[in-house]
């Protein structure tokens, strides 16, 4: 596979790490599969060295999304409302989302761990698409996941991605 570059490696790339985790999420009936893992995929293929690519900030990143979004989803008392999709919109959820905004970007920025998709997936969360802990904790799984396979695909490819941080 290492013949493949430029778009060609870019297309096979995305499509082989959204499959896996999709096939995990066939497989397991569980969320491994959301919409915050189309950018990052994109982030790790398109700009591999960047540092809001790295494995660190795409981990640490996702992380205090979770974390951010299920705090607020908690705090608004939106864990047993039915999601924005269901339910509308709501003065609660939207304190929920721009709180949970808010405070994944401020947190993200002190810790010098920029991962924009991150924005995403606490929306996802304090949204309502995702409430459980159980599910966060699969959402992370899948976070852990498609970094893996977008870190191994693009060594096997020829393409360089740290392994934790870029330089």
């Amino acid at each position: 596979m290492s013949d493949l570059r430029g778009p060609t490696r870019v297309f096979v790339g995305s499509a082989v790490a959204i499959a896996i985790a999709g096939g995990v999420a066939a497989l397991t009936h569980q969320p491994w599969l959301f919409p915050s893992l189309g950018p990052a995929i994109m982030l790790h293929l398109e700009s591999p060295k960047a540092p809001e690519s790295s494995p660190r900030n795409t981990l640490i990143g996702h992380a205090v999304a979770l974390l951010a979004g299920y705090g607020f989803l908690v705090a608004c008392g939106l864990t047993d409302r039915p999601s924005v999709l269901e339910g509308g919109v709501t003065g609660p959820r939207i304190g929920a989302a721009a709180a949970s905004l808010a405070v994944t970007t401020l947190v993200l920025l002190v810790l010098r761990a920029s991962h924009p998709p991150a924005g995403a997936t606490t929306l996802i969360v304090s949204l309502g698409l995702l409430t459980t802990p159980t599910q966060l904790l699969i959402a992370a799984g899948a976070v852990v996941l498609v970094t893996a396979v977008d870190w191994l695909f693009n060594r096997v490819t020829g393409t360089d991605m740290p392994l934790w941080s870029a330089r």
